[in-house]
């Protein structure tokens, strides 16, 4: 096993002989997961669904938490949070949630907060806790729900 550099992203890159999705036990691991949880009938409506709120999440979450997280994710999770572009603001939970909406055909809003906490609260396992709320304290208030934590964060 070799490493190999993403943007500001050190990720374990295998073989080229094993490195599609399919093959990445990790990878499969997660969406097995986002499955479960999300209830999903296919594994390919596990797998658009991760990767639309991952590549949402990727603009999102910025500096060294952005760079543990990928490193804490599967190589093709990573990418997708690597490859985003950081956000120049930040979203609400709701208009996080809206985003990721406006990114799935026939998604409502109801649904599209299914997809995002289907997806979010199978990363805690993953990534520790540790990260999770580091993540937490750079994003605006209401995103701890979304990752299956209660939100206790004072409000003004």
């Amino acid at each position: 096993m070799s490493t190999t550099t993403v943007p500001s992203v050190t990720t374990r890159h295998h073989a080229p002989s094993d490195h599609h999705d399919d093959h990445d036990p990790d990878w499969t691991r997660l969406i097995t997961a986002v499955q479960r949880s999300g209830q999903y009938a296919t594994r390919q409506e596990a797998e658009q669904t991760t990767r639309t709120v991952l590549s949402a999440l990727g603009a999102h979450v910025i500096g060294d938490e952005r760079v543990d997280l990928a490193r804490a994710l599967p190589e093709e999770a990573a990418r997708l949070i690597a490859s985003q572009i950081p956000a120049t603001h930040p979203l609400t939970a709701a208009e996080f949630v809206d985003k990721v909406a406006s990114r799935t055909a026939g998604a409502t809003p109801a649904t599209a907060r299914w997809d995002v906490s289907s997806v979010l609260s199978v990363l805690p396992p993953l990534i520790g806790d540790a990260l999770v709320t580091r993540i937490l304290a750079q994003l605006p208030a209401g995103y701890a729900l979304l990752f299956g934590r209660a939100d206790l964060t004072p409000t003004p």
